[in-house]
Formats: C-alpha cells, sequence, structure tokens
C-alpha cells in the first residue's frame, strides 16, 4: 500500500548564486587543468610501462630526490599513505626500488631506486620532456610563460599564506 506523499520544492533564489561561475573559479579551473594535464601524461606512462600514477610519482620522486622514506614520498608528492605503499610495493616487485632500515630509527625504511629503476626514471624523464614539448608547443611561447608567471603568484601568495600553518593533506579534505 502507498500512503500519501507531499514533496515540496524549495527555489533558492539568492543573487550570490546566480552571480557564481564555477567555470571561472580559479581552484576549479587550476583542477580541471591538472587533472587533464596529468592524465594525458599517464597515458604515455601507462603504454609504455603499465605504471600507475602513484607508481610514477614514487619512481619520480626517488629520482629526482634520491633516498626518502615512505613518509616523505608522500609529503613530497601529495599522496595518502596507502598510496604510497602500494606504490612502493609495486616497484620493488619491478626490482626499481629497493629498501634499506634506517641506521638511526630502524622503525623508518629508506628507499632507494635500483640501477634498473634509475635506467627507467631516465627513459621516463625523457617521455616527460617530450611531452613538456608537445605541450610547450600547443600553449605556445607566450601561453608558456603567463601560465609560468601566474603559477608563480600562485605558489608565492600560497607560501606567504602557509608559514607556520600545517596545511591539511589532500585526503583529509
Amino acid at each position: 500500500m502507498v500512503a500519501n506523499v507531499t514533496i515540496n520544492f524549495v527555489t533558492i533564489n539568492d543573487k550570490t548564486m546566480d552571480n557564481f561561475e564555477l567555470e571561472q573559479f580559479l581552484p576549479y579551473r587550476l583542477n580541471r587543468a591538472a587533472e587533464f594535464v596529468g592524465l594525458r601524461f599517464a597515458a604515455h606512462y601507462k603504454a609504455r610501462y603499465g605504471m600507475t600514477r602513484p607508481e610514477w610519482r614514487t619512481l619520480a620522486a626517488l629520482g629526482s630526490s634520491g633516498r626518502m622514506t615512505a613518509k616523505a614520498i608522500g609529503v613530497h608528492s601529495s599522496m595518502h599513505k596507502t598510496k604510497v605503499s602500494r606504490a612502493v610495493a609495486a616497484l620493488e616487485q619491478r626490482r626499481w626500488l629497493k629498501r634499506t632500515e634506517d641506521e638511526a630509527d630502524r622503525r623508518l625504511e629508506n628507499l632507494e631506486l635500483t640501477a634498473a629503476g634509475q635506467q627507467a626514471y631516465r627513459e621516463l624523464i625523457e617521455l616527460a620532456r617530450q611531452y613538456q614539448a608537445e605541450l610547450d608547443a600547443e600553449i605556445g611561447e607566450t601561453g608558456v610563460q603567463a601560465l609560468a608567471e601566474g603559477l608563480a603568484k600562485v605558489e608565492t601568495v600560497i607560501r606567504k599564506s602557509a608559514r607556520g600553518k600545517k596545511l591539511p593533506e589532500p585526503d583529509d579534505l
């Protein structure tokens, strides 16, 4: 048996909502652009190496910084610890990464690339350079320069506002 149901629709007629354009909201635009550019690059390394984004980020962090802990990789690449852990395990299975116990604190493991991992990193960096050149050509010299200057300003503002404050982790939001 169906009971009588009343549905009331609420119409919001707030002028501030009428003037908000999501497509012009800077955080939304930056996130969409970053996601698009990142996914497009991911297609390149996934096709060549079958790597996931966390694996690429972990490999890139270790390749550019050398020996790191899993926690440091997470901070460096803005990844949650479970994603880092899975990426480390996958890279270790490929024999691209090795673990060593930290001499000062046995609870920690230092991670670094093996010779095979360093070779894969060099190949992926060449792939990244090619992708960067492709983007530069598509955006044009003036566009690349304007984007670089704009991002530098955003990063300066972020650094100033973050001084002395702990920013939330991406997965905490």
